[in-house]
């Protein structure tokens, strides 16, 4: 570990020490661009342009790039690029996570790695956390590109069609990643080229990187249509699962896995009257328990959700914010709805899905921002090649971050951080008070009550108020309870008198799951060289000592000797939370890790069925794509019915005709002398290659093209759907295969190949069905036209 930790470091120092060598050159240039006019300097882009065009790379001309972005920036907003700055931007260019301290200005670093990728033309996409910054970034940062002559564009939800294709076709698009995924998945659910909107991926700069490739990998985004509503099987199973006994399922709490013991499968078979819950025909009760299972134990009111105006409303769990337009997908939104008693809503029906992880590991290059990414280094080298690079703070940090104090149990934990509220707000020094749920603010707001100390609540359910609580959370006294809301992204400005005082004090009142998460807390003090304090005030009963290192929680229970209000001192209790920490880290990546090789299955399929649609809609002729799925169609049938393995008098030669005739819109008997299926094989596709001349001839006519391309999309549509929910549905059963020594990760893909090629030959049948019966679609279009020129 130690190597490690030295060998990163000399890379870190090598890095740096070249990144500096190049800012040399790029300070050197300097004088240069200042004496030119504005004109002169907007030509400089033209001619960077034209070097490329003519094969010069983008490293090669790096420096001149960087020198004209800040002289740019000096003209339009008055803000000249820092030394710090300018290695951020190295570092980004190069692929790179740059990790900058809180306040160092991540905003205007990124427009030198932008605007250089940008002068190949083939688009730069800046992904922001939210829609307010998106604009925020296009009209300020925006400003410079605007006047070095690129263009600039905004991706936001709700834009129409025309907006969104002329937001990507600019040098620089600003956006939420969410709706860039989202984009990526509409454009392949069109059924014209036309209406696509995005173009290749190119390049992706991520603020608060780690947040968006890390915490929300877990989370994919999917596209989802309406589907029936079984409100009856949604209550009856809420009422079974409500009434269940302790030993009626198992939880995991450590991953948030809830499951069934065979106690708990005896009951529902007795309450359904059913003799095995996991047969076939019972597959949807089976899945409908599992749902009211997790809604019941897994999933948390004021943690997990909220209700609000008689809807469920998700809050993640990271940011502490509602997600917006957000619901959860095969029925466990409905199970949580009848959990609250609540309308039940229509189900969604995923019809495409993707992860956050898989949509930019698409791109040719991807890298980002963040003040905290280190402790992540190695997730993010295996997972997308992203290396970080941490950046010197251009201010020296005056921040103080104090040790955890560590008490036995929640409420003497709650007591000590109004006593520290208590003895800042004296001294009219603002404090903010961090929190990892809606609930755990509720509860610090009750311990500052009784000390009858003033403050204000910052969480999902008063986000109105959210604008006017950041402004005044930086004033002398001012006391501020807040979820991860007040964390990532935020800023607190400080007024003197709070400055005097000793800057904002902020009290973390438990440890996150992630060590980064911390840290995003601790870094709203100390912006750009102020003052201030951190401190985390936690407990021995706080949730993820319970979860992650029960079993040697009770040991340091027994050595724990206190005076009531005094906090242990053990150094056992200390390392018990780091402890605790670095498990449910280790937990959370062997997640991330496995979920990544899972969804990794479902990517290959997603990537072969998106190419065929896109060939669908790109190819000029399309006879050459369909005219092939008729033969492989009748060798499917011919190996669904006729087995090498029997003889041909055991052959199920009625069913078998009867399929091939379907087909084939012919009685087309099978000879006696074929004894081997491959000679039934080459007879039926003999007989339909006799058809391909006549087929290619109808193809010609331009409604018949036009049919076959909508069948084979709606074909597409229909069975992809299905697919989608099939593997989902065995994704959730597939960790019981870890039982039987089996690999879950193997048996997912070695299933999930097998139900893919039952997809693609759905996908394929209707095509094959509907090529046979040409004729007779033409001659009912005929008739249509006739009888409209008749009326």
């Amino acid at each position: 570990m130690l190597q490690l930790v030295k060998n990163t470091f000399n890379e870190q120092s090598k890095r740096l020490k070249n990144y500096m060598k190049i800012v040399k050159e790029i300070n050197a240039l300097e004088s240069r661009y200042q004496a030119m006019t504005d004109d002169e300097l907007k030509n400089q882009t033209i001619h960077l342009k034209e070097r490329i065009e003519a094969g010069e790379t983008i490293d090669q001309l790096k420096t001149e790039a960087f020198a004209l972005v800040r002289e740019a920036s000096v003209r339009t907003l008055g803000m000249r690029h820092y030394d710090v700055q300018l290695i951020g931007g190295l570092a980004l260019l190069d692929g790179h996570i740059a990790e900058m301290a809180t306040g160092e200005g991540k905003t205007l670093v990124a427009s030198l790695p932008s605007f250089t990728k940008a002068l190949s033309g083939k688009g730069v996409h800046v992904i922001t956390v939210n829609d307010y910054l998106a604009r925020r970034d296009v009209d300020q940062i925006g400003e410079i590109h605007r006047f070095l002559g690129l263009t600039v564009g905004l991706n936001v939800p709700d834009l129409s069609p025309d907006e969104k294709r002329a937001a990507y076709g600019a040098d620089i698009t600003y956006g939420v990643g969410t709706e860039f995924g989202f984009d990526y998945l509409r454009d392949h659910l069109v059924n014209r080229k036309e209406d696509r909107v995005q173009r290749k991926h190119h390049f992706a700069i991520i603020d608060e990187v780690d947040s968006i490739l890390i915490d929300e990998a877990k989370t994919p985004l999917i596209m989802a249509g309406k589907g029936s509503v079984h409100e009856g099987l949604q209550t009856v199973a809420k009422l079974i699962v409500s009434k269940f006994p302790a030993d009626a399922y198992e939880y995991d709490e450590e991953i948030k896995a809830v499951s069934l013991t065979d106690k708990g499968i005896s009951i529902i078979e007795e309450n359904f009257a059913i003799d095995n819950l996991f047969a076939a025909e019972h597959q949807v009760l089976y899945h409908y328990m599992v749902q009211a299972l997790r809604a019941h134990i897994v999933m948390k009111r004021d943690v997990d959700y909220i209700v609000k105006d008689g809807k469920i409303e998700l809050v993640d769990l990271f940011t502490g914010r509602i997600m917006e337009g957000r619901s959860l997908s095969d029925g466990l939104h409905q199970a949580i709805e009848a959990k609250e008693g609540i309308d039940i809503t229509e189900e969604n029906k995923t019809t495409a899905q993707v992860t956050i992880q898989h949509y930019f590991r698409m791109y040719e290059l991807v890298s980002g921002m963040t003040g905290t990414a280190q402790t992540s280094r190695q997730e993010l080298l295996k997972t997308y090649g992203m290396d970080v690079v941490q950046v010197p703070t251009n201010r020296p940090k005056l921040r103080e971050d104090a040790s955890d104090i560590i008490y036995a149990t929640k409420e003497e934990k709650y007591e000590a951080v109004a006593r520290a509220t208590k003895e800042a707000h004296a001294r009219r020094q603002p404090v903010l008070i961090g929190t990892t749920s809606i609930e755990q603010s509720f509860a610090v707001a009750e311990a500052l009550d009784t000390h009858q100390l003033p403050y204000q609540i910052l969480n999902a359910k008063t986000v109105d108020q959210e604008t006017d609580i950041i402004r005044e959370a930086g004033q002398h006294g001012r006391i501020t309870i807040a979820t991860n809301m007040a964390g990532r992204g935020t800023d607190i400005t400080l007024d003197e008198i709070a400055k005097e005082a000793g800057g904002l004090f902020v009290i973390g009142t438990e440890r996150h799951e992630s060590v980064r998460i911390d840290n995003q807390l601790r870094g709203r003090s100390g912006r750009q060289g102020d003052p201030g304090k951190s401190q985390f005030i936690v407990s021995l009963e706080d949730d993820l000592v319970r979860r992650f290192a029960k079993d040697r929680l009770e040991k340091v229970l027994k050595k724990v000797k206190t005076s009531q209000h005094e906090p242990v001192t053990l150094k056992e209790a200390q390392a018990l939370l780091s402890y605790a920490q670095e498990t449910c880290e280790g937990t959370g990546y062997s997640i991330r890790e496995e979920l990544v090789k899972l969804d990794d299955v479902l990517h290959q399929h997603r990537l072969v069925i998106y190419a065929i649609r896109n060939q669908v809609l790109d190819a000029e002729d399309i006879q050459d794509m369909v005219l092939p799925m008729v033969e492989r169609t009748i060798e499917r049938i011919v190996d669904r019915y006729l087995s090498a393995e029997l003889v041909p008098e055991e052959w199920p030669k009625e069913e078998f005709q009867f399929a091939m005739d379907e087909l084939l819109n012919d009685e087309v008997p099978l000879p006696d002398d074929l004894e081997q299926p491959e000679e039934v094989k080459a007879y039926y596709v003999n007989i339909v290659s006799a058809r391909r001349e006549k087929w290619i001839e109808e193809l010609k006519n331009p409604a018949v093209d036009e049919l076959i391309r909508d069948q084979l999309l709606a074909s597409i549509e229909e069975h992809w759907t299905e697919h989608l929910t099939t593997m989902n549905t065995l994704k959730e059963g597939i960790h019981l295969r870890s039982y039987g020594q089996e690999q879950p990760v193997r048996m997912y893909e070695k299933e999930g190949f097998e139900i893919f090629n039952y997809t693609i030959a759905e996908i394929e049948y209707p095509v094959a069905y509907v090529l046979q019966r040409l004729s007779e679609y033409i001659m009912l279009d005929e008739e249509i036209e006739e009888m409209e020129l008749d009326v």
